[in-house]
């Protein structure tokens, strides 16, 4: 287990930034969800029609909601943007900004793609095969609040997912990705059973060496544990036809260590670093990555490490900040960097947003790591 030192990131630079040219030669493909996010602050004292103060701790607005049972409470939402909201366009969004070209596959809107996916829409090739979920994002300095309406999710499932792209048109483009992510298993219901079709029907007929296919549970507290089970049984048999990686927040780390029998993890270097050891080790898969806040760790077939973020304690936008993560991190996978360069680039990709609400070029991410 190795720590890595803060060279890491200036060497990182170099690296990333001779290999530009590779990424606009790369391909990648995202799927399946698709969100309209609604970024809100809560109202702590407001003091005149324009001016306000906010809740920013999560345990604050806890107190208020836990003081008001068995009465009532007025909260008041402050609407901070409306933006391109869930795991799979959030990624594909940094995917596109570093360079890729992204192909999404999603419910980003039906007939028609939602106006707020439009730029994306422009800058990506999209395939809509139902209406987008919403989500208001109720953030803090400590936290957010998902607060999800997620009717038309039942809609993304494999009939519908056929119905617009022909079983050959899929292989086609799973033959030219290198990277295929597959996000948000959590709230898409039919997701297990698209997996399933995916492994007999589409992986089978890829040619030439492994794609990189990576997961994203998604927070899956609300899923029974023998549905994650299955889930992790199915995530690893992709292993035959391709290099997974499982990308895990902290909860999420514990959550999939208690259902695979791992004792439990406390947020340390060493024990978030042995988690993703031994969640490797029990699925048999080539990369496992547990990412908390403040930093990151992963295990491969060559070791382990973890790296140090740059945290804020003043994000501009925390809602995300994942899923920047976690495409900076299979940025490096892609480009054949080791896995401390690949957690070098995800910490730096999720700084870089949180900081400035946007997706960072190459040579945004190159000037930010030489800045750490």
């Amino acid at each position: 287990m190795e720590e890595m030192t803060e060279s890491l990131s200036i060497s990182t630079a170099e690296l990333l930034q001779a290999a530009s040219q590779q990424v606009s030669a790369s391909k990648v493909l995202v799927g399946f969800d698709g969100f309209v996010d609604t970024i809100l602050h809560v109202v702590d004292r407001r003091t005149s029609a324009t001016e306000y103060t906010r809740l920013v701790e999560m345990k604050e607005y806890a107190s208020r909601i836990g003081a008001a049972a068995g009465l009532s409470a007025n909260f008041e939402f402050v609407t901070q943007m409306v933006k391109l909201g869930g795991n799979g366009p959030i990624m594909a969004n940094a995917l596109g900004a570093v360079g890729f070209g992204t192909t999404y596959i999603g419910n980003l809107g039906s007939p028609n793609v939602h106006p707020i996916f439009g730029e994306f829409a422009k800058r990506n090739r999209v395939i809509s095969i139902a209406e987008p979920g919403y989500t208001d994002a109720v953030e803090f300095n400590d936290g957010k609040l998902m607060c999800g309406k997620h009717e038309s999710l039942k809609e993304v499932n494999w009939a519908n997912l056929v119905g617009h792209l022909s079983e050959e048109e899929l292989v086609e483009i799973f033959q030219e990705s290198a990277l295929i992510a597959l996000v948000n298993w959590t709230m898409l219901t039919q997701m297990t059973a698209i997996w399933t079709k995916l492994e007999t029907q589409i992986a089978p007929r890829l040619e030439g060496e492994k794609r990189w296919l990576f997961f994203d549970l998604a927070d899956p507290a609300k899923r029974t544990s023998e549905d994650i089970g299955v889930a992790l049984e199915q995530i690893s048999r992709f292993q035959k036809y391709f290099r997974v990686i499982l990308g895990l927040n902290l909860q999420e780390g514990r959550q999939v260590g208690e259902v695979l029998g791992l004792a439990g993890v406390e947020e340390t270097y060493e024990a978030v670093t042995s988690q993703a050891v031994a969640i490797r080790e029990a699925l048999q898969v080539d990369t496992v990555v547990i990412h908390p806040t403040h930093f990151a760790a992963a295990a491969d077939d060559r070791g382990s490490v973890h790296v140090v973020g740059p945290f804020t304690a003043q994000p501009k936008i925390t809602t995300g900040a994942g899923d920047h993560f976690n495409a900076g991190f299979c940025l490096g996978r892609i480009l054949g960097l080791a896995v401390e360069n690949s957690l070098q680039i995800g910490v730096a990709t999720s700084g870089f947003y949180v900081r400035n609400a946007s997706s960072p070029t190459i040579p945004e991410l190159v000037e930010f790591l030489r800045s750490l």
